[in-house]
């Protein structure tokens, strides 16, 4: 085991749009483990659009600043521990932050199973996928027959939120940028349809693609794709709002979307916001479905896997542009 531990730091909050310039490798002694605390060494680090959210302020957790190692979520392996509840060998997922090694209260990891392959457990049995299980299920209330609509589908949530929504006996159709993920979403995933958003006319496309309106929009993108989405939706639908993954990177937008009290009133809209932790007292039964799915097929999962911690910047930086489909992780 090594006596150093390279580290990822925030060397600066950026301003504008993400850049190599902000982060810097820096090496530091590797942490010790205190009472009730466990070392782990980092495997697979999760990329995610909320790593850039967390530099605009405080969320669901609280504002990076700069100097510090950058936060993530991370699946490692236990190597030193001073809790029973906790082994050496255990997988384990936490905040670990972007860095080889981390000493972590044992209280604040989730100790999670071995099965294969391990990169599952940070997609379709991770984060992404029960936000994609639940955002859908929960928020969006899909129903046989109904047309739901998902943005950034070719991403980690977005491409299985659109093949759960196909489980359910839906007609999905994918927002996505450029007609090579278009093609990929209709072609591999089992989409409907797809939009490509870089085409613009997006109320235009939306009318061809979805005639008889959208009954529910799972929104990962905000922006001009949720005021277009507004527009479409019928009466009384449901959107489940994931995140605003254009507005993460560079500077405020000039205006948000307009006519919303309009149509929410008018089409008697629901809006939902939510963060996969609301739904922890039904995680067992999702990843019971999840991994049905998987097992019979009825599920793909995709995942885009990146090599060395030093790469990590660069990944993030590519996801935000929309670089990866399915799930992006970097193997450390």
């Amino acid at each position: 085991m090594a006596e150093t531990n390279r580290q990822i730091v925030l060397d600066q909050l950026p301003q504008g749009k993400l850049g190599p310039e902000h982060f810097k490798l820096v090496e530091a002694e590797r942490p010790t483990a205190g009472d009730g605390e466990v070392l782990v060494r980092t495997r697979y680090i999760s990329l995610d659009a909320a790593n850039r959210a967390w530099m605009q302020g405080a969320t669901y957790r609280s504002a990076l600043t700069s100097g510090q190692v950058m936060a993530g979520g991370a699946l490692s392996e236990v190597v030193e521990s001073r809790d029973p509840a906790l082994q050496p060998g255990d997988l384990v997922w936490g905040d670990t932050g972007w860095q080889e090694y981390a000493a972590a209260p044992a209280k604040r990891l989730a100790k999670l199973p071995r099965l294969e392959p391990v990169t599952h457990l940070l997609s379709v049995y991770g984060v992404a996928g029960l936000t994609a299980y639940f955002g859908l299920l929960e928020c969006g209330k899909p129903k046989p027959g109904e047309t739901v609509v998902v943005s950034a589908a070719a991403g980690s949530v977005g491409s299985l939120v659109g093949q759960i929504a196909k489980l359910k006996g839906c007609r999905v159709v994918g927002v996505a940028g450029g007609e090579e993920k278009g093609k990929w979403l209709v072609d591999e995933l089992g989409f409907d349809a797809a939009i490509d958003y870089k085409a613009g006319n997006l109320r235009g496309q939306l009318k061809e693609t979805c005639p008889a309106g959208v009954d529910v929009y799972f929104d990962n993108t905000g922006g001009d794709i949720l005021e277009a989405m507004l527009f479409a939706m019928n009466v009384h639908g449901r959107i489940a709002c994931c995140g605003a993954v254009s507005q993460y990177d560079g500077a405020a937008p000039a205006h948000g979307p307009r006519g919303v009290p309009g149509l929410i009133v008018t089409k008697r809209l629901t809006l939902q916001g939510f963060v996969v932790m609301d739904f922890d007292d039904r995680r067992e039964k999702a990843l019971k479905d999840l991994q049905a799915w998987v097992a019979e097929g009825k599920l793909k999962v995709q995942e885009d896997i990146l090599e060395g911690l030093e790469n990590t910047p660069g990944a993030l930086i590519g996801l935000l542009a929309g670089e990866n489909r399915g799930k992006r992780m970097v193997k450390v």
